[in-house]
């Protein structure tokens, strides 16, 4: 029986883990698309949030067109990693008690995949 409670605990963790996923990556969406509707021909898109067991960390992967602009955008986000961290504390505040401290990665698997495609058509 012992066993059974903690399976149950633990796909309770993971179903709550991936609810927190789902609504982060959500919410730095949409504050990404604001801050960067000002600067035309730049798109940042969220492809995958992680959060850890304990809730403390969110990485998000993010994607960003043109790619050319990644690194300098990317430096950009990490230098204003508090300003969005306290913007999504204003947006989840009723649903989370400790907003997570956020890291940041360029999430290059759009790259890769139209690397092979190039290969593959020569």
């Amino acid at each position: 029986m012992h066993d059974v409670e903690i399976i149950i605990n633990k796909n309770m963790q993971e179903t709550r883990q991936n609810r927190i996923s789902r609504l982060l990556q959500k919410e730095l969406a949409s504050i990404f698309q604001t801050q960067t509707r000002m600067m035309h021909g730049v798109l940042v898109s969220v492809t995958r949030v992680k959060v850890s067991p304990d809730l403390s960390i969110c990485t998000a992967y993010l994607s960003i067109f043109p790619s050319e602009k990644g690194d300098e955008l990317l430096k950009n986000i990490n230098a204003n990693e508090k300003t969005i961290r306290y913007e999504l504390g204003q947006r989840v505040h009723n649903q989370l008690r400790i907003i997570p401290e956020l890291r940041f990665f360029i999430d290059d698997s759009l790259d890769y995949i139209e690397r092979i495609d190039e290969l593959l058509k020569k």
